[in-house]
């Protein structure tokens, strides 16, 4: 080994050392900060609530242009978690980036159902709760269509109501990393297995389902994540941007909410036990539910990696609606990143816009 190569490693290593040494004291810094402050804000674009019943929060957001397409959004949130995972922080916010794109964007947010909700079944949402923001919405914009945009259980309960209420104002159908084929749900069904899981006994006895049980079922999909979640954190303690994500995600992913009892025993008997919605069988409000029955322009974004909803439960709503106009879109990227975060503004975010922008107008 030459005299300059030997020296040049030398040199390589002593500036390894130093970049090590300096993100390591970065990392002890950084790690009291995370200790001692509070977490970040989070759902940083203004907004009105313009519809309280209950658990229900339907929000308007403040327009950001004068030129907006003619027909709103309405965003629908999946009944377990709030609805500020689609508005992070700004650059990081999906409604951020539709409200700079030209839309009128509503949202459909859940509080913890009260203890006199325990009764609320799965027909108050696809019958009640969400008609009665789709009418409102018309009513606010002075328009007669809507695109509906629903996000994990939130496109469940939007593919019920829209195969359900043809011709109620539906212009667009937009579903997220949403679960079909419930059987397919594998860990879900393992968790809930009619053999050992007494749904009945647990909703008579709590009223509404705790946070917490339900918690534990989604960490058990994924039961080593938390461990490797904190190794990559400290890992990454000097990066900034890494810890303020980080924190970001965990505190949405840890702010579950309760479910009430009756929609609880309804989604789980008749979604996750008698498959019904994939097999054209569920009944909701007294009526058939099929998917066949949807015909609007349907478009459904994947999750290539979705621990939560597997791609086999997800791929047959493109294949069971009637729509003429439908298209899915797989994307690398786990349940929640596909749909928010710096990777979604990249890769997702610009094919929403694609496909919306010509069907909004």
């Amino acid at each position: 080994m030459s005299g300059q190569t030997a020296q040049r490693e030398s040199d390589s290593l002593a500036e390894r050392i130093a970049l090590e040494v300096e993100r390591t004291i970065a990392r002890s810094i950084k790690g009291v900060e995370y200790i001692a402050s509070p977490a970040p804000a989070m759902g940083a674009s203004p907004r009105e609530l313009v519809l309280k019943d209950g658990t229900l929060n339907l929000y308007h957001y403040h327009p950001m242009s004068d030129e907006i397409y003619r027909v709103p959004v309405l965003m629908v949130m999946a009944t377990t978690n709030k609805g500020y995972v689609l508005d992070l922080a700004p650059g990081q916010s999906l409604v951020e980036f539709l409200l700079r794109s030209g839309y009128d964007v509503y949202m459909i947010d859940w509080s913890p159902p009260r203890a006199d909700e325990k009764r609320l079944r799965l027909a108050d949402y696809t019958d009640r709760f969400i008609p009665d923001c789709v009418s409102l919405v018309r009513e606010r914009s002075e328009q007669d269509e809507v695109s509906v945009l629903g996000y994990c259980m939130g496109g469940v309960l939007s593919s019920i109501y829209t195969a359900s209420h043809p011709g109620d104002g539906v212009k667009n159908l937009i579903c997220f990393t949403t679960p079909i084929d419930f059987s397919q749900m594998t860990l879900f069904q393992k968790w809930a297995d009619r053999r050992f899981f007494d749904v009945d006994r647990l909703v008579d006895a709590t009223g509404n389902v705790p946070s917490e049980m339900l918690f534990q079922g989604f960490q058990m999909l994924r039961p080593a994540s938390q461990v490797a979640g904190q190794v990559n954190l400290w890992d990454n303690l000097w990066n900034e941007d890494y810890v303020k994500s980080y924190r970001m995600f965990d505190r949405w992913g840890m702010d579950m909410l309760p479910l009430a009892g009756e929609y609880f025993r309804d989604t789980t008997k008749k979604l996750m036990w008698e498959n019904g919605l994939y097999h054209g069988t569920l009944e909701v409000g007294g009526r058939n539910v099929r998917l066949a029955d949807i015909t609007v322009p349907l478009l459904h974004v994947v999750a290539e990696h979705d621990h939560i909803v597997p791609r086999d439960a997800s791929k047959p709503l493109i294949e069971l609606v009637s729509s003429e106009d439908r298209q899915e879109v797989v994307l690398k990227g786990g349940h929640i990143s596909v749909a928010a975060g710096a990777n979604a503004s990249k890769r997702m975010w610009p094919k929403l816009d694609a496909w919306l922008a010509e069907r909004s107008v």
